[in-house]
């Protein structure tokens, strides 16, 4: 079949029929279809994205053990990484020993952009900024006037020379509970309007930023340095590991990047299970921890006479109504579990859950090593990917531990005398 012709009107077609053009064009068999056939989902799945074909799913657990603002929290974490959730809860209980983690937002606002290029003199588009706020500020306001009803709207506008002739119109607006993307995007379209009507200046587009630098928040928790070990000079030791690996992610780029991921395993986690643009959030996550010209470390950790205090500080624009969370059944309900009734809820609780990630790596990583815990997860990743049963998982597991470098045939091997053991076991019987 011609591949040009057989992707014609694709959209248009059922999930049924993707699936029949996919499968004589690409060779897909018979078992791959029935595959895909099994996971599509019914309800409002199909609605959610271009050409559906079918529902890709990822494991939802619960990391338990987080105490913060001295209140205790299950938190939903959606990840396919093993050991994710097991190192959160981890970190969680460790800290929470110590007396939990306090969080705090600093601030929740949203900005976005109004682009003009060919400016050949600055000056004069500040100036006639600076002159109609106002003006600027209170077309936002008609534009999406729901949002000034419920206490939020536009708060500030400011402009930015970016040099070669670009220049910015900066919108930051208060957008209540709601991610803002269409809200605030809406407001700008309409400011962007009264600059080309008035001001007599095209404009190149207008649109949100994902900066999240108006949307901070900031997890701090100390910890007894005697808490880190049985014996008071091995806790020493942990205590200085952990504070000069932290200060290795601050001096060392390609360190900070591994240093970072670990902290967004837990809040990209958090972030899906809460029906939030998680792409969104690395993009502000990893722009904030390049802000003074480096690439540095999200989170620190100072030893202090007898205490490991460790601090993060993320951009977290994210929202509690609106986007997915409306039309995902099981945001509602993730909610509910972690006890969030507002973004600033959501905010703090995202930051802990880095904090608490980043304290159990870091610890693992100067101590026992980071092998050690990933391990057993990804040894009954093994076990399940060579076919073993979830009543086989633990005995397979437990027979592939011991050795240095189990493979994928040493698990079908051992599978498979597990299943002989079984049989000659009821044979007897």
């Amino acid at each position: 079949m011609n591949m040009k012709a057989a992707f014609s009107q694709f959209y248009k077609r059922t999930p049924e029929q993707r699936l029949a053009i996919l499968a004589e064009t690409l060779g897909l068999s018979e078992t791959e279809q029935q595959e895909l056939k099994r996971r599509a989902a019914q309800g409002d799945a199909p609605l959610l994205v271009e050409n559906y074909l079918t529902t890709y799913q990822l494991p939802e657990g619960v990391a338990v053990n987080f105490r913060v603002n001295d209140h205790d929290y299950v938190v939903p974490m959606v990840t396919e990484e093993p050991s994710v959730i097991a190192a959160a809860s981890n970190g969680a209980k460790q800290l929470a020993k110590a007396g939990g983690i306090t969080a705090t937002v600093r601030s929740r606002l949203l900005t976005g952009q109004v682009l003009l290029s060919e400016v050949k003199v600055y000056a004069s588009i500040d100036d006639w900024v600076a002159l109609h706020q106002n003006e600027l500020l209170d077309v936002a306001r008609q534009a999406h006037p729901s949002i000034v009803k419920r206490g939020g709207g536009p708060v500030s506008i400011r402009t930015r020379d970016l040099g070669e002739g670009f220049v910015s119109i900066d919108l930051t607006a208060d957008v209540q509970a709601a991610m803002g993307a269409n809200m605030m995007n809406t407001m700008l379209e309409a400011i962007a309007a009264v600059v080309q009507n008035k001001l007599h200046r095209a404009t190149l587009f207008s649109i949100l930023s994902n900066t999240g630098d108006r949307s901070l928040t900031t997890a701090t928790v100390s910890v007894p340095v005697v808490q880190l070990a049985g014996d008071p000079e091995d806790a020493k030791q942990v205590a200085k590991r952990i504070a000069q690996a932290s200060r290795v992610a601050q001096l060392d780029p390609m360190r900070a990047v591994t240093h970072n991921k670990g902290i967004m395993n837990g809040v990209d986690a958090v972030v899906m299970a809460m029906g939030n643009d998680w792409r969104a959030i690395e993009s502000a996550a990893h722009a904030y921890a390049v802000q003074d010209g480096q690439y540095r470390g999200l989170s620190q950790w100072r030893l202090e006479d007898d205490q490991l205090t460790g601090t993060l500080t993320l951009p977290l624009p994210v929202g509690t109504v609106g986007g997915a969370t409306k039309v995902l059944p099981l945001v509602g309900i993730n909610q509910k579990i972690a006890q969030v009734h507002s973004p600033q809820d959501l905010m703090k609780l995202i930051a802990a859950v880095g904090l608490a990630q980043n304290f159990a790596a870091i610890k693992a990583l100067v101590t026992s090593g980071i092998q050690q815990g990933h391990m057993k997860m990804q040894i009954r990743s093994l076990a399940m990917s060579v076919g073993a049963t979830s009543l086989e998982v633990p005995a397979l597991t437990a027979q592939l531990m011991p050795l240095s470098d189990p493979s994928e045939a040493h698990a079908r091997q051992l599978l498979k005398q597990i299943r002989n053991n079984k049989e000659d076991h009821h044979a007897k019987r």
